[in-house]
């Protein structure tokens, strides 16, 4: 995963092989399949690796009942915007040569972190619910909305905005979900990163 992760720094994706990560590893190509069935394996595995602390921070947070909903929610968002900003001051190709196969890794890391997050991010919610600090009938689906549109627009390569219009987004999305949820004006700022 490391030796992936050096030949990111320069390369894409697509023009990376196998053989290409053993050599930069210092390993057999073999030593690569008996772990990884394949390079979108280790491109997975990378992934997983690179969003382990926020999904850590998630769990914990998850079972951290005293604390706010709100407080807790802002904090998991905190901690994958620092993990997608360490991902992109890693990437020190040429803006330029941005392609495909970078849109593609970009959209590996959201739907793993909007996969992988919904569940922490739905019971938080839940626990909201259930306290009266939130009023909304699909926890699961206020998670995975609120995931999709701050990954999709925080990460900025799928569809790319200026800054305005990303916090033009999340103004949006603020609104829509305090009046969605009978939540007073200004509760969910949090959700401006």
């Amino acid at each position: 995963m490391d030796a992936l992760e050096d030949l990111l720094a320069e390369k894409n994706v697509q023009n990376i092989s196998v053989s290409e990560i053993a050599r930069t590893a210092g390993i057999g190509k073999g030593s690569i399949y008996y772990y990884f069935p394949s390079k979108e394996a280790i491109v997975d595995a990378l992934v997983e690796r690179s969003y382990k602390k926020p999904l850590e921070t998630a769990r914990h947070l998850a079972e951290q009942k005293d604390v706010s909903p709100f407080t807790r929610m802002a904090m998991i968002f905190q901690a994958c915007v620092n993990s997608s900003r360490d991902f992109h001051q890693q990437d020190r190709r040429d803006p330029a040569s941005d392609d495909r196969s970078q849109a593609l890794l970009h959209q590996k890391y959201i739907q793993y972190l909007v996969t992988e997050l919904k569940p922490e991010l739905a019971e938080i919610i839940r626990q909201g619910i259930e306290k009266g600090d939130i009023h909304f009938n699909y926890p699961e689906a206020l998670a995975e909305i609120a995931l999709i549109v701050l990954t999709v627009k925080l990460d900025n390569t799928l569809i790319p905005s200026s800054q305005e219009d990303i916090n033009d987004t999340i103004q949006g999305l603020i609104s829509l979900l305090e009046n969605g949820t009978g939540n007073p004006e200004g509760s969910l700022n949090f959700l401006k990163v």
